[in-house]
């Protein structure tokens, strides 16, 4: 059973049962989006959120049964499928409510066993309770460290979408031998403690494929199309060299595509062209140090890669849509689909074994960034889901809710609402298992991550569940356990040495950012969404903002820093039909915005004038003036998006936007919208000044 929620408003037409029995399997009846609104949850919405956790609402009498049954096993039950403990906070809740006299028995992840449950050390234990009239019940018990422990030092950084940012050695979008590169020099050569990147997960194959990192076939393993190539070792000895000199050149016309002809990032392309690679590869035998290094991965990733393998070897076959093959292969523990993995052998193992190259350059990065002083290094993100018909909701049926979308209710910047079609997980499966898939996905990510930011990291509290077939807005809130989804995330990072930032923008419960505050887990801060809401709604002052953040002026989602502040942002969602207000509101509103922080900036002394005064162009001076501002907080880190150092106009997503826009297929370019690459970014003067600002506060030498 899962944890019920915080307490809910109560909602209008919901029959008294349905709402009781809503409530204990924390499933909301209504939500507020805003403190002085409520919003009632439909019947629709609660009765299918229910059907998906398993629980009959088809009739009045199957709700009383449903409800009693659930009351009774709750009297009844001894103890909650996963039990919380936080080192040094004292016996969890669960365990004190136990009768007196009851033994208590654990078997510590360590391997070891104990009579009591104080002073464990971290992990995931089993747990055995025996009450003295001889009742027993087991659970899991996650012993996590009090709280993350804080970044050493301030640090500023870089943020990109790694596809973005082509060097003249990668073949038509960037790569992970383009990520090395630029971990390496920005520690170097601009002081950079970190690099912050899109999610690299695996994503569903097929052509067109769909280009978001947010909605990946895996969240458990990396996408091969982002390999270098040539910095696999076996590439030295292929055995058809003029094969590969020709990928190479096809290669080649992908890269000069981009960034010479101003043509679009086509991954599906790329893909086309490394897998052909690949191939030719993985017909290189591994050399004896090699090939235990790649068993030693088989090894340790065991049963859920074979299953990842298995199917991506599938799909090759029968398409990457899992609900249309044929029916024996829909279950990963069939017979049929052991037949099939048996027959598919090579192909299996080929996939493992880009897994597994995709995981070493990975890890080389991250090795690379702290060989060149990043006391972070990579960031990598963590998407809120994954695709309804990729490889983890195969392989993971029983822990996905069947027949729902996790989204976002109506607010006031869309009307309608979001469905984002990503099966959420089931909580009370998740209690049951320990949290073993979450477990298991952080522990894989925190191999070559020196920070995760975890994308709408609300989604740990509660998630927005839409019913297949209905709008976003008769969807309704399904609660987690919070304590326990942070303390698996603590438990991991801190075994990790990793920090954790959280995507906390937008519509947040109450609570949410104390409890994320109270165990080390740092916020997103973004300048323009940084007021005083609470008082007279005015830019809020450096010196209040929260320290426990990661500070940027722009994310992936909004426009850059020099589309604001022209007001470009505006006039492209006019091109689009995007605006619901006439375009002259929307262009006052904007200039307002804008205005109102500039005179912020000129006010503090951060604006050191325009093109006459200085020799640096207006727009580039503000920008170094944002950067200057958000140095002044005291936040921990502070995040330089990557295409505002040299001027890019263009957003890389824009949301409630398709076919209108070329989302996630833009290289970074400068402010003629030419593109820049690695090499140009290292020569580029703009983004040195811009730098030279940062290093200069965040050295201390500013006042």
């Amino acid at each position: 059973m899962p944890a019920a929620g915080p307490a809910e408003p109560p909602a209008e037409d919901l029959p008294e049962d349905l709402t009781r029995l809503a409530a204990l399997h924390g499933v909301a009846t209504a939500y507020r989006p805003s403190p002085d609104r409520t919003v009632p949850a439909s019947v629709t919405a609660v009765t299918l959120a229910l059907a998906a956790l398993g629980v009959d609402t088809s009739t009045p009498e199957a709700v009383r049964a449903a409800l009693a049954a659930c009351e009774n096993g709750l009297r009844e039950r001894l103890l909650p499928p996963t039990v919380v403990g936080w080192s040094g906070g004292g016996t969890p809740a669960a365990l004190a409510a136990l009768p007196e006299g009851t033994r208590l028995r654990v078997e510590t992840e360590q391997g070891g066993t104990r009579d009591d449950a104080g002073r464990l050390p971290p992990g995931v234990h089993r747990l055995t309770a025996t009450t003295p009239d001889g009742r027993t019940a087991r659970a899991h018990l996650i012993v996590a460290p009090a709280r993350l422990p804080a970044p050493a030092g301030r640090s500023h950084g870089l943020l990109v979408q790694l596809y973005s940012l082509l060097s003249r050695r990668s073949w038509g979008m960037g790569d992970l031998g383009d990520l090395r590169e630029l971990a390496d020099w920005a520690g170097r050569a601009l002081g950079a403690g970190f690099v912050q990147v899109n999610p690299l997960h695996a994503a569903v194959p097929g052509a067109p494929s769909d280009p978001s990192p947010y909605r990946p076939s895996s969240r458990r393993f990396p996408d091969p199309v982002h390999l270098r190539i040539e910095d696999v070792p076996e590439y030295a000895y292929v055995t058809d060299p003029e094969r590969a000199r020709k990928l190479g050149e096809r290669a080649g016309r992908l890269r000069g595509a981009v960034l010479d002809d101003g043509a679009l990032i086509d991954r599906d392309a790329v893909w086309e062209v490394k897998r052909d690679a690949l191939d030719l590869l993985h017909e290189v035998p591994l050399g004896p140090g090699r090939r235990a290094a790649y068993c030693d991965y088989l090894a340790a990733q065991g049963t859920a890669l074979e299953d990842h393998a298995t199917w991506c070897a599938l799909a090759e076959v029968h398409g990457p849509d899992w609900h249309r093959w044929p029916e024996g292969l829909r279950d990963p523990r069939s017979a049929a689909t052991e037949r099939a993995r048996t027959e598919l052998m090579d192909r299996v193992d080929f996939h493992s074994r880009l897994t597994w190259l995709t995981d070493t350059q990975l890890t080389a990065a991250q090795h690379t960034a702290r060989e060149a002083g990043m006391p972070v290094g990579i960031v990598h993100d963590l998407a809120v889901g994954v695709h309804p018909r990729g490889a983890d909701s195969w392989a993971q049926q029983e822990h996905f809710a069947r027949g729902m979308s996790v989204g976002a209710p109506p607010d006031a910047f869309n009307a309608l609402g979001q469905d984002w079609g990503l099966p959420p997980w089931r909580p009370d499966r998740l209690a049951d298992s320990g949290y073993a898939p979450f477990r298991d996905l952080l522990r894989g990510l925190f191999r070559y991550a020196g920070a995760l930011r975890v994308d709408h990291v609300m989604g740990l509290f509660r998630l927005w569940w839409v019913p297949e077939g209905h709008p976003p807005t008769q969807g309704t809130y399904v609660h987690y356990d919070a304590e326990a989804m942070l303390a698996v995330l603590v438990l991991e990072a801190t075994r990790a040495g990793a920090v954790v930032i959280g995507e906390d923008l937008g519509t947040v419960e109450p609570g949410v950012r104390e409890a994320l505050r109270e165990r080390g887990v740092l916020g997103t801060s973004v300048l323009w969404f940084e007021r005083d809401w609470t008082g007279d709604g005015r830019p809020l002052p450096p010196e209040r903002w929260r320290a426990d953040c990661l500070a940027t002026a722009t994310t992936h989602d909004l426009p850059s820093t020099a589309a604001r502040l022209t007001g470009e942002h505006v006039e492209l969602r006019d091109r689009l039909g995007l605006l619901t207000r006439p375009l002259e509101v929307e262009r006052a509103e904007a200039a307002a915005d804008t205005a109102e922080w500039l005179e912020v900036l000129a006010r503090l002394g951060l604006l050191d004038g325009t093109g006459g005064d200085t020799g640096t162009p207006a727009e580039e001076a503000e920008i170094q003036a944002v950067h200057r501002f958000l140095l002044r907080t005291p936040a921990r880190m502070v995040g330089i998006w990557l295409p505002d150092a040299v001027g890019d106009r263009r957003p890389q997503n824009l949301p409630g936007t398709w076919d209108q826009y070329p989302n996630w297929r833009l290289p970074v370019a400068d402010a003629e919208g030419c593109p820049v690459t690695l090499e140009d970014l290292a020569a580029s003067s703009r983004l040195h000044a811009l730098i030279d600002v940062v290093r200069e506060r965040d050295d201390g030498r500013e006042g």
